[in-house]
């Protein structure tokens, strides 16, 4: 099997190339993971998916066969079940400190156990999601060491390249294309573990409706996607910014609404996580930015009151396994 039908789909001209339909795109991915397609058709099926704009079955379809190419997360049935799917795939390079980091400690702490998962293209800078973990105890493990981290600490960062090589060599064919494509996407949309929710950021608003759409289509029980601080889930607390995602599995919108006035940019807190995190040093906004962040995950698994129990292991964020 090549991948030369689908090219062919997408490529044909004028009037009578189409989209791919779920299926077509799963087996198109299947071809990709297998190693028997050749670097050059791979080039080509990316790069016509953007210049014609993915579709929401065409990120389904590849989503579904880059989830099913995982290897087995071995022991997953004796652990706590994974509740949040928290991806961290943004380039970031304008982004400040990753204080989404801390919201989802935050929202572990309440007892619902977060798989965070991802590469990100700045990843040696001071202020990565990579070199900030360890600064709010949050263990990186490779794929198969995850679950018994997760019935340990309740989260977990698990590097792409240690989950599954293949795709990471797929995400870094940007350096070699020049552009982002249709992978960075899948990746947003992985949910290795299947937790029930998901949540999702995106630089461009567009990308709001494309992924819930292809959640629906996964059978997604919750997703929340956010237009947040440098393409990740990082809420801007002065903002009110419109959500997409899914409720029970049906379409839902919504809003973030907005806890602080003001027009800061979210890079311009002046302190480093580390420092607020430990309390060395006091940063309203940067709290700011946690607890808003954490307040919209704690919603999306169902919880009322999500605002002030955000708020509330905020303060108690040092007390170890926090109810």
């Amino acid at each position: 099997m090549t991948l030369a039908p689908y090219v062919a789909i997408l490529g044909r001209g004028q009037g009578r190339a189409r989209s791919l339909t779920m299926p077509e795109a799963q087996a198109a991915m299947e071809v990709i993971l297998s190693g028997r397609a050749e670097p050059e058709a791979i080039g080509a099926l990316l790069m016509l998916l953007r210049m014609k704009g993915e579709t929401a079955e065409e990120i389904a379809g590849l989503t579904r066969a880059a989830r099913e190419a995982l290897p087995p997360l071995q022991g997953q049935g004796s652990v706590e079940c994974v509740a949040i799917d928290w991806p961290s795939y943004a380039a970031g390079r304008t982004r400040g400190q990753p204080w989404f980091l801390a919201a989802a400690k935050l929202v572990s702490q309440a007892g619902f156990p977060v798989l965070l998962h991802g590469w990100n293209s700045h990843q040696m800078a001071a202020a990565s999601p990579r070199a900030a973990l360890g600064d709010l105890g949050i263990a990186q493990a490779a794929w198969g060491e995850a679950p018994a981290i997760l019935a340990r600490d309740r989260i977990v960062y698990v590097p792409l390249e240690t989950m599954q090589p293949r795709l990471m060599d797929l995400l870094r064919l940007r350096d070699v294309l020049g552009l982002r494509s249709c992978i960075n996407t899948v990746l947003r949309m992985l949910n290795p573990a299947g937790a029930p929710v998901s949540l999702q950021g995106v630089f461009h608003p567009s990308y709001r409706e494309l992924q819930r759409d292809a959640a629906l289509l996964l059978g997604q029980p919750a997703l929340r996607v956010l237009k947040g601080g440098g393409g990740e889930f990082e809420h801007h607390p002065a903002k009110d910014i419109t959500l997409h995602g899914l409720s029970d599995g049906a379409p839902w919108e919504g809003s973030t609404g907005a806890p602080v006035s003001g027009h800061r940019r979210l890079s311009e807190t002046g302190a480093t996580l580390a420092e607020v995190w430990h309390g060395a040093r006091a940063d309203p906004f940067a709290e700011a930015i946690v607890t808003s962040t954490a307040a919209l995950a704690l919603a999306a698994t169902g919880l009322a009151d999500a605002a002030p129990l955000a708020r509330d292991l905020w303060h108690r964020r040092h007390q170890a396994n926090a109810a």
